[in-house]
């Protein structure tokens, strides 16, 4: 049974008592409340319903069998093992099979799955499962760069280490030529500011 607020609240409280904080002291009364509103907001994902973000169209798909990529798409999780946050971008691509699906629902895609507590194999895994699931594609392929301050800040304290996760699945996983122009496009041909 999910506990309450002020249960939730509370065990802040314990936390912030355990690491040898004054829980009466003026800046930090109200941590306990910030934290768990906080908590709501960053781990939103539980809340969404994956497949009420797969709204399709056949109108504009005709003819449409080459590659469809949205890059740099922010993520913003917590490692499962720590609660300590990881962060970077993922890169999404699929190919249509006579439907198409808005180019911000694969950004939210993203997002819900990463606004959960996470390992990011299991992201890469779950964002490529959910298009090819709810969009029958013809390919999809996910990567996703992140880097986590688990290793960052604790452990082997290594502050510039990437993690890199891939998911292919269709011709992006059969197909070489598929996979290679994926990679080509996700390394190259962004946007000059």
């Amino acid at each position: 049974m999910r506990p309450n607020r002020r249960e939730a609240e509370q065990a802040i409280t314990t936390i912030l008592k355990y690491i040898g904080e004054n829980t009466e002291r003026e800046g930090v009364i109200e941590t306990p409340k910030r934290v768990i509103k906080a908590w709501d907001e960053m781990l939103d994902g539980y809340n969404t319903d994956i497949e009420d973000l797969f709204k399709v169209f056949e109108d504009g798909a005709e003819g449409v069998d080459q590659m469809v990529i949205v890059k740099d798409i922010q993520v913003q999780s917590f490692c499962e093992h720590h609660m300590i946050p990881f962060f970077g971008v993922a890169h999404v691509a699929y190919i249509p099979n006579k439907k198409i699906v808005g180019l911000s629902k694969l950004a939210r895609v993203v997002k819900a799955y990463s606004h959960r507590l996470q390992v990011q194999e299991r992201l890469t895994n779950q964002i490529a499962d959910a298009i090819e699931k709810h969009l029958n594609p013809i390919g999809v392929a996910v990567q996703i760069e992140a880097q986590h301050l688990c290793m960052c800040y604790r452990g082997v304290r290594d502050p510039h280490a990437t993690t890199v996760t891939t998911a292919l699945r269709g011709l992006f996983k059969l197909d070489g030529k598929a996979r290679e122009e994926f990679f080509f496009n996700i390394r190259t041909g962004r946007w000059i500011k």
